[in-house]
C-alpha cells in the first residue's frame, strides 16, 4: 500500500476537503498512473451528495472522479499494453467479473455479476470501497485503462473518459454515418461531444435546444443546423425527418415532442436522464415505427476505439481548467450550469499536506 493525497466528501452533506488515503501496490497486471488531470462530471456532484440514493454511509469519505488522465510510472511484470512513460486514462469503471456474457463481449459496463465503478463502488470482493480521480495517483488493472495519444491536449482529453464515451458509444452502435440526419438534444458536457462525434462520422448534425443563445456555439462546434424545441412551428416542420436523436438532457422531461421528430425506423437514445421520464404516447411510437433506447458509457475496447478516433480527428472536449482548492466553488458553478462545457482539475494544484 502507498499513500496518496485527494479531496473527499466526508458525508453526503459536507464540502469536499483534503483527504489522505492508501492505494494498493502494483500487482502483476496493474499499472500505476500519476494523475495529471481529472475531469469533473455532474454525476460527481450527485453522488457526493447522494442525490440518487446510491451512496451508502460506508462509502464515505468519498473521493469522486472518473475522468482520469495521467502518466504511467510503474507497471506489473505481466503488463503488455503499457510501459513506463505512456499516457493513460481511466474512466467510469476499474473492474468487472470478466466471465459473464457481457464481459466476454467487451461490454464490461453491463457486467451481469458486478461492475466495479471507479468511485462510490466496491472492488470485486464487494467490500473494498473504490476511490476516484480527485487524487494524485491510481492503480488499475491494464484492461481497465486506455492509451492516449501524445498528439492530443491531455487536459482536454479527461472528459472523453465519460462524456466522450457516453456519446460515442450509441452513435457507433446505431451506425451513425454519412447520409443520416442526426439531432443532438441539449448542449452541455454530453451534447457538445455528441455534436463533434456525429459530425466527424459524416452525419448532418442538428443541435436541438431550448436556448436560442446556444445556436452560435453549436455551429462553432460543428453543427450544420439549430432547432429551437420551444418553437412549435419549427418543430412541426422538422417532424418525421431525423434518423437518429441523441438525447443528453440530464433531468426528467417530456420526450414526446422529440419522439415526433423521428422518421420511420428512427431511434432516440437516452444518455442523460437517470430519473423518471414523463409518460410516452404509445401511438407516437407505433405510427410510424420508432424506437426509444438507452445507452451507458462503453466497454473498454470501445473506449480505446473512441480514444483512437479522437486522435485521428483531433477531437477533445471544450474545458475550463480549475485548481483543486476551488472544488467546492466549482461545484456551485456546476449547479448553475456555469461551464462551457466541462471542468477539469489540474492535479498539480493538489495540496500535499
Amino acid at each position: 500500500m502507498f499513500e496518496v493525497h485527494g479531496f473527499a466528501a466526508k458525508d453526503a452533506t459536507s464540502d469536499l476537503v483534503p483527504y489522505t488515503f492508501s492505494r494498493r501496490d502494483v500487482g502483476a497486471s496493474d499499472i500505476h498512473i500519476e494523475i495529471l488531470y481529472s475531469g469533473i462530471c455532474h454525476s460527481d456532484l450527485h453522488q457526493a451528495r447522494n442525490d440518487w440514493g446510491n451512496a451508502p454511509a460506508e462509502n464515505f469519505p468519498m473521493v469522486p472522479g472518473h475522468e482520469i488522465v495521467g502518466r504511467v510510472v510503474a507497471v506489473g511484470p505481466n503488463v503488455k499494453k503499457f510501459k513506463v512513460g505512456d499516457l493513460a486514462g481511466v474512466g467510469c469503471m476499474v473492474d468487472s467479473c470478466r466471465e459473464c456474457e457481457s464481459c466476454k463481449r467487451d461490454l464490461e459496463q453491463y457486467c451481469q455479476v458486478h461492475t466495479s465503478f471507479t468511485y462510490n463502488g466496491t472492488e470485486q470482493d464487494r467490500k473494498t470501497v473504490t476511490q476516484g480521480g480527485y487524487s494524485t495517483a491510481i492503480v488499475v488493472e491494464e484492461r481497465f485503462a486506455v492509451k492516449i495519444s501524445e498528439k492530443l491536449d491531455l487536459k482536454a482529453v479527461a472528459p472523453l473518459l465519460c462524456a466522450g464515451i457516453t456519446t460515442y458509444s450509441p452513435l457507433r452502435h446505431w451506425k451513425v454515418g454519412p447520409g443520416q440526419k442526426v439531432g443532438v438534444i441539449g448542449l452541455g458536457g454530453l451534447g457538445h461531444m455528441g455534436v463533434k462525434f456525429a459530425k466527424a462520422m459524416g452525419a448532418h448534425v442538428t443541435m436541438i435546444t431550448t436556448s436560442p443563445s446556444k445556436g452560435d456555439d453549436a455551429k462553432k462546434l460543428g453543427a450544420d443546423a439549430v432547432l429551437i424545441s420551444t418553437d412549435a412551428e419549427a418543430m412541426q416542420k422538422a417532424a418525421s425527418s431525423f434518423d437518429f436523436l441523441l438525447n443528453t438532457v440530464p433531468v426528467s422531461h417530456d420526450i414526446n415532442p422529440y419522439t415526433s421528430l423521428l422518421k420511420l425506423d428512427g431511434t432516440m437514445v437516452l444518455v442523460g436522464a437517470l430519473t423518471p421520464l414523463d409518460g410516452v404516447i404509445g401511438g407516437s411510437l407505433m405510427l410510424p415505427r420508432r424506437t426509444i433506447a438507452g445507452s451507458a458509457i462503453g466497454g473498454m475496447a470501445e473506449t480505446q476505439e473512441m480514444m483512437d478516433f479522437c486522435a485521428e480527428h483531433n477531437i477533445v472536449s471544450d474545458i475550463e481548467l480549475v485548481d483543486m482548492a476551488s472544488i467546492n466553488e466549482t461545484y456551485k458553478r456546476l449547479v448553475k450550469n456555469d461551464v462551457r462545457y466541462r471542468f477539469v482539475i489540474d492535479m498539480a494544484t493538489m495540496p500535499k499536506g
